[in-house]
């Protein structure tokens, strides 16, 4: 499997005037070695379960797993350059790890319209990331859209 981008990100804006429930947008990356080495040192989250092969394997998960928020910002790369794109404000984000991700995982992180509120440029995401059908993490994202006209 490919350790880049994978789904070609349509990047880009789509404002809330050009969206519709159900729209949907995804992104698909490895997470190899490299990608949880360079994460524990850009969060300072060291945690020996995602770097340490011995140590890991003593733990619940019995092996390795790669940082839960390293898949989440997958999310993020999605809500910040496709859906809706670039001039999105994060307002609020909640999550739920379902299962673990092993290291070289092929995760697909995806974001769907739920719900558009036009007068206040408010829409409200359901976020999902998975590795082949499990599915690793879900949630919703509340989000500023982008908007042709400035209020």
């Amino acid at each position: 499997m490919p350790d880049t981008l994978t789904l070609a990100p349509q990047k880009g804006t789509i404002f809330i005037e050009d969206m519709e429930v159900g729209m949907s947008r995804s992104i698909a990356k490895v997470i190899g070695d490299r990608e949880i080495a360079l994460f524990a040192e850009l969060s300072t989250d060291h945690n020996p379960v995602h770097l340490d092969d011995d140590y890991a394997q003593n733990t619940l998960f019995q092996g390795r797993i790669a940082h839960g928020m390293l898949s989440a910002s997958l999310i993020s790369a999605v809500i910040g350059e496709q859906l809706p794109g670039h001039g999105t404000i994060y307002m609020k984000q909640d999550l739920k790890f379902t299962a673990p991700v092993r290291p070289d995982a092929y995760v697909e992180a995806t974001v769907t319209v739920a719900a558009i509120d036009s007068a206040k440029r408010r829409v409200t995401l359901d976020c999902v990331c998975t590795v082949g059908d499990t599915v690793v993490l879900k949630g919703t994202a509340l989000v500023l859209a982008p908007s042709r006209t400035t209020d």
